[in-house]
């Protein structure tokens, strides 16, 4: 019963989870000795995101007990952290207890609650609103929503290859700009159109320090692709092995797979990892 459960949670083959674990721990078990990391009073992964100058954060609908509960991320490059909760919005993040300490960049979706995060910075996930400005230009021949996809796109491909050019940066913010508030006045009627205006407007009001704070600050990326790998996983063992049959295996899931996430990021394998595990010797953060 237990390799069955370990397998999905970490990847790992037969055979491999044999050795690693030897049939003799238990689940609960395992997942009681991964370093607690129930606030950030201590240096804990949940602590060093918390702490972070960038962090991603994303969340996704994790199924257990026939019912949907959502799986929140946050992670940077050096640090994971998983939560299950039946909550997707600012409920699930507090009790995640990392979004309401951090202080720094947030890369995010368009999801309303980071909003009501203060202290927060926020960098909207490109990939996200280029897939709204594509749906726009679907259903037009030429619209504002192209001209700011030819100049977002202008950017990402400057500023993944180095410091953006002032006047580069100045020319196309224009032109983004200037688009926006075409399509805030100009979409189509009826509510297609004013969603249409909605996204237009958000783009002009928010263009500096939602959309394009990747253009000034190199540390922030313009995707959150770090985030949706992290619940990668999440999606294939629910495409797999359908949803979990207790909210307690989701618990465990969301547990033992950052510890695994987390150890690979600092050059540990998934074996050597999960032995320490079992032997009640867990990889910790140097300092703690």
């Amino acid at each position: 019963m237990f390799k069955q459960e370990l397998r999905p949670a970490t990847g790992l083959a037969e055979r491999r989870s044999d050795d690693a674990l030897l049939n003799r721990h238990r689940l609960d078990h395992l997942v009681n000795v991964i370093p607690a990391s129930d606030g950030i009073s201590r240096k804990s992964p949940r602590r060093e995101i918390a702490a972070a100058d960038v962090a991603h954060f994303d969340e996704t609908g994790l199924r257990a007990e026939a019912k949907l509960y959502w799986l929140h991320s946050a992670s940077t490059e050096l640090f994971t952290h998983l939560s299950a909760y039946a909550n997707r919005g600012r409920k699930g993040m507090d009790a995640a207890g990392i979004v309401p300490h951090f202080t720094g960049v947030a890369v995010h979706d368009a999801w309303a609650p980071y909003d009501c995060y203060d202290q927060l910075s926020h960098q909207l996930c490109t990939s996200h609103v280029l897939r709204e400005l594509i749906a726009v230009t679907d259903t037009e021949s030429w619209c504002w929503a192209q001209q700011v996809i030819d100049a977002l796109l202008t950017l990402q491909r400057r500023a993944a290859a180095g410091p953006l050019d002032p006047t580069l940066l100045a020319e196309q913010r224009v032109l983004i700009d200037h688009a926006a508030r075409i399509g805030s006045q100009n979409s189509p009627p009826g509510k297609v159109g004013a969603k249409r205006r909605a996204l237009a407007r958000r783009i002009h009001r928010r263009l500096n320090d939602y959309y394009l704070r990747f253009t000034t600050n190199p540390a922030v990326p313009a995707d959150n692709n770090a985030a949706e790998r992290e619940i990668r996983m999440a999606k294939i063992r629910q495409k797999i092995s359908g949803g979990m049959r207790t909210l307690t295996g989701a618990q465990h899931f969301a547990s033992l797979r950052p510890y695994i996430a987390t150890t690979h990021k600092h050059g540990i394998d998934t074996l050597t990892a999960l032995t320490q595990l079992a032997n009640g010797q867990p990889w910790l953060p140097q300092g703690t």
